[in-house]
This record gives structure tokens, C-alpha cells and sequence, in this order.
């Protein structure tokens, strides 16, 4: 009798559980390292590189398997980055006085080049991959305490990205405001810098356009000046006060120092210029007006806290003579960002409301009271309905203000300590990392750089950081779409026949048939011995070639996926219905709460690998892998 009890209670807790309308998720995989775990960070081709004060490693994302480990190799966060549109990592190593970087394959660990020509931390990179040039801003000296006025005097290299020649070099006339990577409890304690306060470098037309005293723009070739408006960026102390810039068919729109700017793609001339408009951190470009938010929420540098800097509303500014359509100043503090559900709408969120504008003149048409506290963003989903949220709330309107669903998911109740509302800004802003926004605007009209089919990308270290609290700079910054820009393989995934790889949508090239093998193979030989000495426990020296290909395969899947994932799922770290506390998935499209995963001491540098369907957290020397599907 007591064992039929028993298997009753079983089976009920299992009906229990299949009633349950979301998934509770657990521990997947456990790699165990050799140190304290010092930094991780995803990249595109579903390694996770890991470093603890002795080794760098990388970890399959869906395996939790070693891929390769380097010895004897202590670098900071800052000394490494991907190579956006490609499989390769740029690791910076410093001794004394002298610095090398080199091009590592993220799959094997093996040297594609390297250069000792190059000094610093690696801040900013920008790839343009049919004219096969890299673009790298390096910082040196990048570390110190958590403080206001940090400055450092950058420098910019341009090198062929097959053999990691420089082609030239360009130092910045006057030192410039870094940004903490982190604000530490303790400020004396010593943290790295960042330029993630600026906008990466761009390429476009020929030409690589820097944004860190104003906007200068360079032969990419040459390093021949063409074109230079310079302007103090960013108000003092804040971070992203300019917006990234907006590219169409004829213009680059730029903003700073009040201005909203038209630079011709053709010659490189200013076209127009609209002024007076104040801080202006969002342009968004449907058909033929230009959108320009201004005013907004700001990270301050000296502490991590997020401020406020006015004046607050949206001007419409016609896009081929810049002339000002209509200016909307009727905000309060907080504005929001600005969403354009279709031809003749725009809204946007202040502390209070929803408000409603007409696209044509600029009038109100209708405010309602969204009842969010202190509201981070507003987004649009795939019903065309404005999603609003901070770290602790989110609600759905249509386009009439009438309010869809909501949720209300606060931090556990452990006091108000840093770390938990750290990672609750960290968990809300796990959906800007994957194109959850690509499209701001209606349907039909995509924000501008979308349809110029552009070969460059850049990457900062912005949307990874775990101490990033704005979530604004967050939805306005991650726009660019994978899907935009080809993959060139130089490493191991070279090998991988095409026969081999996903169809369909794949922007994936043909790495084989590239004239650049001969070059390659140059560096190759020049290298000599292209595995360091210190890499080791490399997996696919372990694996037969059918499984070696099977592996690669799949990571080359994993970056295709990316070109077409849209996220779904806003996090927030709260105390679970099952018990306990984790993250809460809630998904965007219809509020419904979909994912549970119970988590302990979570990391707060925890990220999360959407096409794979995982995040990972570090406890000690180890990494956890957990599925979030």
C-alpha cells in the first residue's frame, strides 16, 4: 500500500507539471577550470572563450567540452576580442613594455598572424570582408580605479585582415574620456577601461569613419583624410549621448553637439545640417524623415547610475534638405525610446505615460498612464504592439494606449544590495544582444543601414558587459542585423565542404574559393609552427575527421542561426513561482511567462547564447552551462 502511495504521489506531481504553462530548466554541463574564472564572454561561432589567471580556454557552448586551452597566458577581458563576420579572436598580450596581438582561431586555438607592431587593449573593431580590411582601436595603459576623467589617447590601425599587415595608423589628436568596465564596490580596487561611451568605427563607401572627436572619415586604404567635422562627443560625464549612426542609399546621419548631420556618401560633404535640437541619442529613418529623440536616460562614468539629461521630445527632420518638420517637446523626464508602429504614428514613454504622436505635424494625439516605475525602453513586437519595461516590470499597449497584458518580476528580497540590482539590469538586457530590435520601425520601413546591404560590421564590448545598466542605450544600440554581413572562415571552418553547411538564408562564403588562400598560406609558412607551443587538450585533435567535420558543422550552423534569430524572451531575476529564485523568461510577443530557470549566488557577469540555447554562469573554477530552450 505504501508503495502504490507512493507512485500515486509520483504520478500526480508529474500531471502537476505537465499543466505547468512555462519550462523549468537546469544544469546542463560543468567545465571545470584551472583557476578562478577571471571573465567570459560568447562569441558568434558558439565558443565561449574563458580566462582565469593561468589559462585561456574555449568551451563548446552546447557541450560544455574543452575546445582548446592556452597556458601560461593571464590577459583581462579588455586584451580580448571576436572578429565580428569571422572565426577569429584577437588576444593582446603585454609584457613590459612590449605588446603582440594575435589572430586566434576561436575553434582551435591555432595562430592565423600575429603583430608586434601593435600596443594595447583591444577597445573597438570594424571588419569589412569583401575588401578584406580590419579596423582596431587599441588604448594603452587602460586600467585604474573606478573614477570620472579617465582619459586615454587611442589609436587606430587598419590592417589586411588575412595577414594582419598594417596598412596604416591613425592617432587621436587629443586624449579622450574612457568608460569602467565595471563600478566595484571598493573603489580603490583597480578595474579595466573601455571606449564603450563612444560608437565603434564604421566602414562604408571605401572609407573608415571614427566617431571619437566628432566624425572623421579616412580613406580605408590609405588613411587619407577625407572628410572631418570635429565636435566634443558626448555630454561630460555621460556615456552614448550621441546616436550610432544611420546610413541610407545616398546619406550617413550622424549626431553630436546638438546637430543632426547629412554626410553624402558619394563626396563625403556635409549635405545639411539641422541644429539646435539638444542631446540627441536616437535617429531613426522611416521613408523619407528622419527621427531624431533627444533627451533621454544616461550612463554616468564616475558610478555606473543611470541620469537623466533633457530637453526631452522628438523632432522630424525631412531627410533630403534637413529642413525641421515639427518638433514634440511635450515629455517629461525619462523619455523612452522612440517606436514607429506605422506610416502616421510615432510613440514613446515618459516616467508617466504612453503618448501618441502624429507623424504628419507633431501633435499629441493621446496620453495614457502606463503605471511602469521608472520605464527603461520601449520596443515593438511582432503585433505591432509597444512593449515598455525596466528591471522590474513590463506591459504591452496597442496603438490606441489600451494596455494588452503585464508583469511584475522584482529582485529577490535580499536587501538592496549592488549585486542584485547588477544582475537584474543584466538579465533585462539579455534580449538587445541578439536583434531582438531589429526593426524599430512599422513594418515594410526598417531602420535605414538595414537596406544598404553593407560588408562592414563592428563590434564593442557595450551590449557584454555585466556592470551595463542602460537598458535605453542598450535597444537603441543593438539594431544591426547578422544576417547583413558575410562570414569568412580562416581557421579550421575553412575545411568544412559547403555541401556541409545550413542552406537556405546562409550568407556564409565559400572560404575555399577566396583568393586570399595564397596570401594565407603565406602567413602560414611564415609562421612556421601556426599552434603555439602552450595550446593544448585540443578536442578536435581527438576526434575522427568524419566527427571533426560533424563539430564544425554545427558552429558554422550556429553562426547562421544568428542572421536569422529575433530574441522572443525578456529576463528578469525573481523569485520563481516553483520556488526559489532565477531568471523568468517572459516572452515579448504575448507576456506569457515561458522559461523558468532556478539559479543559487548567481554570477552577475552571467550571459546567455541564444541560437544555442544556453547561458552560462561561472561559480569558482567552474563554468555552468544551463538550457534555456
Amino acid at each position: 500500500m505504501v508503495s502504490m502511495s507512493r507512485a500515486r504521489i509520483i504520478l500526480f506531481s508529474l500531471f502537476l507539471t505537465l499543466l505547468t504553462p512555462f519550462a523549468v530548466y537546469a544544469q546542463t554541463w560543468t567545465a571545470k577550470l584551472d583557476d578562478t574564472v577571471r571573465f567570459y564572454q560568447a562569441t558568434d561561432v558558439g565558443a565561449v572563450i574563458v580566462g582565469t589567471k593561468k589559462s585561456v580556454y574555449a568551451v563548446d557552448s552546447m557541450t560544455g567540452d574543452i575546445l582548446w586551452r592556452r597556458k601560461d597566458s593571464s590577459i583581462d577581458e579588455n586584451d580580448v576580442a571576436p572578429v565580428p563576420g569571422t572565426d577569429l579572436l584577437l588576444l593582446s598580450f603585454e609584457k613590459d613594455s612590449r605588446t603582440r596581438i594575435e589572430a586566434v582561431d576561436a575553434l582551435s586555438g591555432d595562430t592565423i598572424w600575429r603583430s608586434e607592431k601593435l600596443r594595447g587593449a583591444v577597445m573597438h573593431v570594424a571588419v569589412e570582408t569583401e575588401g578584406n580590411l580590419l579596423a582596431v582601436v587599441l588604448a594603452k595603459d587602460a586600467k585604474g580605479s573606478a573614477r570620472e576623467n579617465f582619459k586615454r589617447k587611442p589609436v587606430g590601425h587598419v590592417l589586411d585582415l588575412t595577414s594582419g599587415d598594417e596598412l596604416w595608423k591613425h592617432e587621436l589628436g587629443s586624449d579622450i574620456e574612457m568608460m569602467p568596465t565595471r563600478w566595484p564596490d571598493n573603489e580603490k580596487d583597480d578595474v579595466e577601461y573601455s571606449l564603450d561611451n563612444y560608437q565603434p568605427p564604421l566602414f562604408l563607401d571605401g572609407r573608415l569613419y571614427l566617431f571619437y572627436e566628432g566624425a572623421t572619415s579616412y580613406d580605408a586604404r590609405t588613411g587619407n583624410e577625407r572628410t572631418r567635422d570635429k565636435f566634443r562627443i558626448n555630454e561630460e560625464g555621460l556615456a552614448l549621448t550621441e546616436a550610432p549612426p544611420v546610413i541610407d542609399e545616398s546619406f550617413i546621419y550622424t549626431s553630436g553637439r546638438g546637430h543632426v548631420r547629412a554626410v553624402s556618401r558619394a563626396n563625403g560633404k556635409v549635405e545639411w545640417e539641422a541644429k539646435d535640437l539638444g542631446v540627441t541619442p536616437e535617429l531613426i529613418l522611416a521613408g523619407n524623415v528622419l527621427y531624431a529623440r533627444t533627451g533621454g536616460q544616461f550612463t554616468r562614468l564616475k558610478d555606473g547610475e543611470i541620469v537623466e539629461r533633457g530637453p526631452y521630445g522628438v523632432a522630424a527632420i525631412d531627410a533630403a534638405s534637413g529642413k525641421v518638420l515639427w518638433k514634440y517637446k511635450g515629455a517629461d523626464k525619462g523619455i523612452t525610446n522612440v517606436v514607429v508602429p506605422d506610416a502616421a504614428t510615432i510613440m514613446l514613454a515618459d516616467h508617466d505615460d504612453l503618448i501618441t504622436i502624429d507623424a504628419s505635424n507633431g501633435k499629441r494625439r493621446s496620453r495614457v498612464s502606463h503605471h511602469i516605475n521608472r520605464p527603461s525602453f520601449a520596443i515593438l513586437n511582432e503585433s505591432g504592439n509597444v512593449v515598455i519595461g525596466g528591471r522590474e516590470e513590463i506591459a504591452a499597449f496597442d496603438r490606441t494606449g489600451q494596455e494588452n497584458w503585464r508583469g511584475r518580476y522584482p529582485p529577490p528580497g535580499r536587501g538592496l544590495l549592488r549585486t542584485i540590482g547588477s544582475i537584474a539590469a543584466r538579465a533585462a538586457s539579455l534580449y538587445f544582444r541578439f536583434g531582438g530590435v531589429a526593426s524599430t520601425a512599422f513594418r515594410g520601413i526598417q531602420i535605414a543601414r538595414a537596406v544598404t546591404s553593407l560588408t562592414s560590421i563592428s563590434w564593442s564590448g557595450l551590449a557584454t558587459r555585466s556592470s551595463f545598466s542602460n537598458l535605453q542605450s542598450l535597444v537603441t544600440d543593438s539594431a544591426h542585423s547578422y544576417a547583413l554581413n558575410r562570414f569568412k572562415a580562416f581557421g579550421v571552418a575553412a575545411k568544412v565542404p559547403s555541401r556541409l553547411r545550413i542552406p537556405a538564408t546562409s550568407s556564409i562564403t565559400n572560404p575555399i574559393m577566396n583568393p586570399a588562400d595564397e596570401v594565407r598560406a603565406r602567413v602560414r609558412e611564415r609562421i612556421a609552427q601556426s599552434r603555439p607551443k602552450n595550446v593544448d587538450e585540443r578536442l578536435l585533435d581527438r576526434l575522427d575527421p568524419a566527427h571533426q567535420l560533424d563539430r564544425l558543422a554545427r558552429f558554422l550552423w550556429h553562426r547562421d542561426r544568428l542572421a536569422t534569430l529575433r530574441g522572443n524572451w525578456m529576463y528578469f531575476y525573481t523569485d520563481l513561482k516553483t520556488g526559489g529564485h532565477g531568471l523568468a523568461g517572459i516572452n515579448i510577443q504575448d507576456g506569457s511567462l515561458d522559461r523558468e530557470l532556478r539559479l543559487g549566488d548567481l554570477d552577475e557577469r552571467f550571459i546567455t547564447d541564444e541560437a544555442a540555447g544556453m547561458l552560462f554562469a561561472a561559480n569558482g573554477n567552474r563554468l555552468d552551462g544551463y538550457a534555456v530552450r
